[in-house]
């Protein structure tokens, strides 16, 4: 099995370009170049545990989050319906997006092999990056806990919340 790519900070960060479940092209280059910083999170699976925690602790930061110039996307590779109910249910404030055919979980080495109960599967691996407005990482993290996750990210970005 081919390594895992690990992205760090620094390095000029993967391009994508893909709709949200609303239908919205969202393109990195286009938000880079209105000057936004990109928070990008990836995570398992659409309105399970530990993927709501911490899609609602993003959503309960948003506000904070936006004052200091982050948008906040996350990806899943679940599909256009199933982020639609996830963002209805848990009354997201901020799009995800469409990668059905894993694009960008490859792009940012996020789709790895994963152990449990002694069993190794591929899986997508929690993650966030980070990405300035002039389109280098400035924050790169796998295997990130759910929980406490968005706080620990708020501290490290040096944004007290």
């Amino acid at each position: 099995m081919a390594e895992t790519q690990e992205l760090q900070a620094g390095e000029a960060a993967p391009h994508f370009k893909t709709v949200d479940q609303n239908g919205v092209l969202q393109d990195l280059a286009e938000l880079n170049s209105q000057g936004k910083s990109v928070i990008l999170y990836f995570y398992p699976k659409d309105s399970t545990p530990g993927c709501t925690t911490q899609a609602c602790d993003f959503r309960d930061s948003m506000e904070r989050l936006q004052s200091e110039g982050y948008i906040v996307l996350g990806v899943s590779k679940d599909s256009s319906a199933s982020h639609e109910k996830f963002v209805d249910k848990s009354e997201l404030n901020f799009p995800l997006l469409m990668d059905e055919d894993m694009t960008i979980h490859n792009a940012y080495g996020t789709w790895r092999e994963k152990m449990n109960y002694g069993r190794s599967y591929m899986g997508c691996a929690r993650s966030t990056f980070v990405i300035g407005p002039e389109g280098k990482l400035v924050f790169a993290r796998y295997n990130v806990k759910a929980k406490g996750h968005v706080q620990m990210l708020m501290r490290e970005l040096g944004i007290d919340g």
